[in-house]
């Protein structure tokens, strides 16, 4: 008679390369796919331009989107966590306006410090959350009539704070230098390595807990294709913004990565971090998945959407500031025209569902680089701005198409 001995650790299979293939297939297949569409649009876009417009790869031009970019896709990472809720913020363009317009007139009228211009226009952006925030939670007005009415106010403020159409200059060198200076290259390639080396780091340790808690660990040939991948993207990135861009470098040089670039790259890591990683992400995902089990399951829904509008206010609050920055002045139509239906489409574009409970932070930063590519690629081929909203509003349009035909796809298959 033969005997068996059952440990009593866990037992896991332990996944391949081929697993993790299958697994991901599956789930596009089912209905989740990402960041896919945004990742294969980018990849289009920039392939399409760089045919047609060769100027398209250059390195000034690589440079440029970035620049170009960086505000709107400030304001869509705060609007991810308000779509994640299934709520929308449509004042989040001219709130950012109205904080560009604190920032210029705290420099400007009041002669304070840049950092404290830019910390009263951080406090104004977290109290107009506040304010949106109570009135659709506490309330319960409907977040597309709080913020419909918030936008049409806004208007007004920031129309009363530049004096009824004055354009007031910022000349304070430290909030110019976010959009229109260079770290040296050696800074830059020293945190391209710090930033390698820390996700290389993470990917590890995380490796090593789930193994200790007896789950599931993905290939060690999986992760080193990951940091490998950020550090091939990366290296070629910081390469050719380290090349030199200006025409005439011994008037002026031009090479080096944009500080408004690791701006962007530490914003994404941290709010990464607070929707992967804390209870309170957790709860963003909760409470956007079915807010009325979430509150049965003990989370204060009405703090969680009050705080998503907070975060959302406070990141058009920074997207004020970068674009003061690149404007080198602030008037009636910062924030305005067309930025909010930009942050808005970016973050659609970028995988993050209207319906919520679905997006990450990089769906934003996605999302905005194909906002930026349509933008500035047009831009190149000569088309007036008309073509270019025909062509991002059909980009946006297709991304939506995209988000519910995937739901659909997951609820049939079960996975929603």
């Amino acid at each position: 008679m033969s005997t068996t001995t059952i440990s009593n650790k866990p037992v896991t299979d332990a996944p391949t390369i081929g697993s993790n293939v299958r697994g991901y297939v599956e789930r596009v297949r089912g209905g989740d796919m990402g960041a896919l569409p945004a990742v294969f649009g980018l990849i289009v876009l920039c392939t399409v331009f760089a045919i047609l417009r060769p100027a398209f790869l250059t390195a000034i031009n690589f440079a440029n989107l970035f620049t170009q970019g960086a505000g709107v896709t400030m304001i869509a990472m705060g609007l991810v966590f308000v779509l994640l809720l299934g709520e929308i913020d449509l004042s989040a363009g001219f709130a950012s306006g109205v904080c560009a317009a604190v920032l210029a007139t705290t420099l400007a009228n009041h002669g304070q410090p840049w950092y404290i211009a830019v910390a009263a226009a951080i406090l104004t952006g977290v109290v107009i959350g506040a304010v949106l925030g109570a009135l659709v939670a506490k309330l319960g007005i409907p977040s597309f009539v709080v913020t419909l009415a918030a936008f049409l106010a806004f208007q007004g403020l920031v129309l009363l704070l530049v004096n009824d159409g004055t354009n007031i200059a910022v000349r304070d060198q430290t909030i110019l230098s976010i959009e229109n200076q260079n770290l040296p290259p050696a800074l830059g390639w020293a945190l391209y390595i710090g930033c390698v080396v820390i996700y290389a780091a993470v990917q590890i340790v995380r490796a090593r807990r789930r193994a200790g808690r007896g789950l599931s660990v993905d290939p060690a040939t999986v992760i080193a294709f990951r940091v490998g991948l950020l550090a091939v993207i990366g290296g070629l990135a910081v390469y050719a913004l380290n090349v030199e861009r200006s025409r005439n470098a011994l008037i002026v040089s031009l090479k080096g990565v944009p500080i408004v670039v690791p701006i962007v790259v530490a914003l994404l890591v941290f709010w990464t971090f607070v929707l992967r990683r804390t209870a309170f992400g957790r709860h963003i995902y909760a409470v956007g998945g079915n807010a009325e089990a979430a509150r049965r399951a003990g989370i204060s829904v009405d703090r969680i959407r009050i705080s998503a509008f907070v975060i959302c206010s406070t990141m058009a609050a920074i997207g004020g500031i970068i674009a003061a920055s690149r404007d080198n002045s602030v008037d009636p139509n910062t924030g305005g025209s067309n930025v909010l239906l930009f942050a808005v489409g970016a973050a659609v574009i970028g995988g993050t569902s209207l319906f919520g409970g679905k997006g990450r932070v990089i769906d934003a930063v996605l999302g905005g680089a194909v906002v930026a590519v349509i933008n500035n690629g047009m831009g190149l081929m000569g088309y007036s701005a008309s073509v270019k909203f025909v062509v991002t509003g059909s980009v946006l349009l297709l991304a939506a198409g995209v988000d519910a035909l995937s739901r659909k796809r997951a609820a049939a298959s079960g996975l929603r």
